[in-house]
């Protein structure tokens, strides 16, 4: 599909650019992105009647994933499990959730098949004395797939840093859990245009350490959308995403840039879902708060209707 672009800069109150554009990052604003690779692009540009095709410009599966961060009891989550179970969910989707580390086997033991379940966080190594840390190992035993790492809460709050979190993925990717890996930049970061910069620097942590892209999601958080209510429009969302797919190409291999899923997150609701569905480099998303009402996250779910298009 081939892909335009308007001149962003000028449409959004937060600007993208870096200090010092490089041609390639500063043609994001130009009225075409020829220099990404066409091949990662599948097209519909040539409709024949009755094909339902997904416009996506990664070859992956729609992924949407829950975080639930440290909310829930047992009798809140015995509430949330029962309305995801009854939920209807489209059938092409991924669909994870991550409880509390203390919840995961309540929810593991009772929500549906349909639904894998992640680990928010893991130890950069093998278990042991390492008081309050949660190992890779433990999670599989739980029944876990998946673990989120590199959340702009452990990187903000808790102070994780690039290379620890890169670490951190090698690992759990070695003993065979998935890693949905979060990057993102901070307000005063994308004011200052270092939006491209930062999120280069904590992907290229993640390739300077991982031995395999297989199992990987990478999942875009700018830091000041997250449980603020302000989200990035649809057209900011997209040139993050298709600039990540492009330094995947440039950095990792052309394949891996296709293949590898990159889903949004940041205030995603079921009223903005599917305008952001819609985007050809969005490939699913990281919900928070959301995620906590069944109802509503089986709407996000349920968004990859919108790439449908008929041709």
């Amino acid at each position: 599909m081939a892909v335009t672009s308007t001149s962003l800069a000028s449409q959004l109150s937060i600007g993208l650019r870096p200090h010092h554009p490089s041609p390639k990052l500063d043609s994001l604003s130009s009225q075409s992105l020829s220099f990404f690779d066409p091949n990662i692009r599948l097209s519909v540009s040539s409709p024949k009647p009755s094909r339902t095709v997904i416009a996506m410009a990664g070859s992956g599966k729609f992924f949407v994933g829950g975080n639930w961060k440290c909310n829930g009891t047992k009798d809140s989550i015995t509430k949330l499990i029962a309305d995801l179970n009854n939920a209807k969910l489209e059938p092409d989707v991924d669909v994870v959730v991550a409880p509390p580390f203390v919840y995961i086997d309540q929810v593991k033991t009772s929500i549906t098949d349909r639904i894998e379940v992640s680990g928010q966080n893991s130890w950069v190594g093998k278990g042991g004395a390492f008081t309050g840390e949660i190992s890779v190992e433990q999670l599989k035993d739980l029944g876990c797939k998946w673990v989120i790492l590199g959340h702009s809460e452990r990187r903000h709050v808790i102070g994780e840093k690039d290379e620890f979190i890169g670490k951190k993925a090698a690992y759990a990717l070695s003993e065979g859990l998935g890693v949905i890996a979060c990057i993102g930049e901070l307000l005063e970061e994308r004011e200052a245009g270092k939006t491209f910069d930062v999120c280069f620097q904590q992907l290229k942590a993640y390739a300077d350490a991982v031995p395999s892209w297989d199992n990987i999601v990478i999942a875009y958080e700018p830091v000041w959308a997250i449980g603020t209510g302000k989200v990035a429009s649809p057209e900011q969302a997209q040139e993050v995403h298709i600039a990540l797919r492009d330094w995947l190409k440039n950095n990792v291999s052309a394949e891996v840039a296709s293949k590898t899923r990159i889903i949004y997150g940041g205030s995603v609701n079921g009223g903005n879902s599917a305008e952001l569905a819609k985007k050809e480099d969005i490939d699913g998303f990281l919900v928070g708060g959301a995620s906590l009402k069944g109802p509503e996250f089986a709407t996000i779910v349920n968004s990859v209707t919108s790439k449908k298009v008929a041709a």
